[in-house]
């Protein structure tokens, strides 16, 4: 497999926390909510093992994530495209509950049917509605389990369809009136949506729905540092997946990558000095490591396996310009006013006029 689950990747440390947790836990939890944040940041286990760290940044965001999980209000994560919002919804699901693959992608075309439930029509044409013939949701068999369900892009569903989650949030059940009965959630069950700043008033969730979601921002890498550790982190994980040799980090070449986001997205250079246009695209911190990956796998294939400026310079164009008209404008005047006169970067300026 290309990717493996959270739970089944992290199987072992799962394990050891569980071990040796001594803490409470929430009905229909796998492990305490202090346990669960030990998971998602990092630290060890009572026997020793060590435990990655799976999000960086801000301890108390992901223990009010935790926390808001260990009550009756769902949990939304918001923020702009590539702050981990999906990994970080992903990791809480393995953790409470052992499980995040009860998943709804939210699109425009996503129906009802899949937050509620849908009918095998053979089997309701032949013998009418029975439980046989029910298709149960994701959500719907996680209320069922004592579950964590998981809605992707909740802003970009259908606002009926949105609305179609009200009631299994505030009564903990879900009426089948086909079959004169409903389903109650077990305990366990909750929900984690997530939806990004940049689809806000594509479809708005209603008064009523937000209600019932405690929304947790998750921001940009705050630092220089934390965001070059995020990327650096992120990318030998996924060399190891698509099984690129194992070669010592290019820090240098990514922080250079890290820096052209991070001055481009800001519209400020590090030093503060210089103020700059931004392109149209977030080149978020997710973008980034999919241009030093890349990057890592021409150096592999069709380089001497050292990631180079000439590694990473088309990747960077790519995600910076977006609009052939204004973000190539962006980009220009961003190689010539700060590139081409930063010391040591001249293999790059070289690099990125060729791309």
């Amino acid at each position: 497999m290309q990717r493996r689950h959270a739970e089944d990747e992290y199987a072992h440390e799962l394990a050891a926390l569980a071990a040796g947790d001594d803490r409470i836990r929430p009905p229909g939890w796998k492990l305490s909510p202090a346990a669960v944040v030990t998971y998602l940041l990092g630290g060890q286990a009572a026997d020793g093992t060590p435990v990655t760290p799976k999000y960086i940044g801000s301890r108390r965001l992901i223990e009010v994530a935790v926390a808001t999980l260990a009550t009756d209000r769902a949990l939304l994560l918001l923020g702009v495209p590539g702050t981990a919002k999906t990994w970080v919804s992903e990791h809480l699901s393995a953790a409470i509950s052992g499980d995040s693959t009860l998943l709804v992608q939210g699109t425009a075309g996503t129906p009802e049917e899949a937050i509620r439930y849908g009918w095998n029509y053979a089997r309701l044409l032949a013998d009418g509605p029975s439980a046989a013939a029910l298709v149960e949701s994701p959500v719907l068999r996680a209320m069922s389990e004592g579950r964590i369900a998981r809605v992707e892009e909740l802003t970009r569903l259908p606002s009926d369809v949105q609305d179609s989650l009200i009631t299994m949030l505030s009564e903990r059940t879900l009426p089948i009136p086909e079959l004169a009965g409903e389903v109650q959630a077990r305990k366990g069950f909750n929900l984690i949506a997530t939806a990004n700043d940049r689809d806000r008033g594509v479809n708005e969730l209603s008064s009523a729905l937000r209600r019932r979601f405690n929304t947790v921002v998750l921001p940009v890498p705050a630092g220089m540092d934390e965001e070059v550790d995020i990327v650096a982190r992120r990318v030998a994980e996924l060399g190891r997946a698509l099984e690129l040799p194992e070669v010592p980090p290019a820090v240098d070449e990514i922080r250079r990558v890290v820096t052209i986001f991070r001055e481009l997205r800001n519209g400020l250079t590090e030093d503060g000095r210089t103020k700059l246009k931004s392109p149209s695209g977030t080149l978020s911190t997710a973008e980034a490591i999919s241009v030093v990956t890349n990057g890592l796998a021409l150096a592999t294939h069709f380089g001497d396996g050292k990631l180079r400026a000439v590694d990473v310079a088309a990747g960077i164009v790519g995600s910076v310009v977006r609009d052939p008209v204004s973000d190539q404008v962006v980009w220009r005047e961003y190689l010539e006013t700060v590139v081409r006169e930063r010391d040591g970067w001249r293999d790059f300026y070289r690099a990125a006029r060729e791309a």
